[in-house]
């Protein structure tokens, strides 16, 4: 048996999620993960119909970032339930988002959360 794992890293995207009024005027960078792991026979890897197809993930990532929300642990949720909708046979899914320089006093990378989904 293989388990194969499909990603999205550093998917680069300004969108205006924030608790704070002037978030969600000014908006922010934000960079998005997405990770799905699954079983395949590997018997017949040409096919897109047989994988988890990244262009999908992409679009999904992007819709998401695009309705703005108070709270990341929202939008990862969205992706999230989006992948996992699309992608039922999946054995594992992980979703995270930083947001670039958060604007709160000191010298702050970024700002991360992530959500993890793991079938029964």
């Amino acid at each position: 048996m293989y388990t194969q794992t499909v990603a999205l890293r550093d998917v680069r995207c300004h969108a205006f999620h924030g608790f704070y009024p002037e978030e969600n005027l000014i908006g922010c960078v934000f960079m998005v993960d997405a990770e799905v792991t699954f079983v395949t026979e590997n018997k017949d890897t040409e096919n897109l119909d047989k994988t988890v197809n990244y262009e999908v993930l992409n679009n999904f990532i992007l819709k998401e970032m695009q309705q703005t929300q108070k709270l990341l642990e929202t939008v990862v949720k969205n992706i999230l339930e989006q992948i996992k909708a699309a992608y039922p046979f999946i054995l594992s899914a992980k979703v995270g988002i930083r947001k670039m320089t958060p604007p709160m006093p000191g010298e702050i990378g970024h700002s991360f959360v992530e959500l993890s989904y793991k079938a029964d």
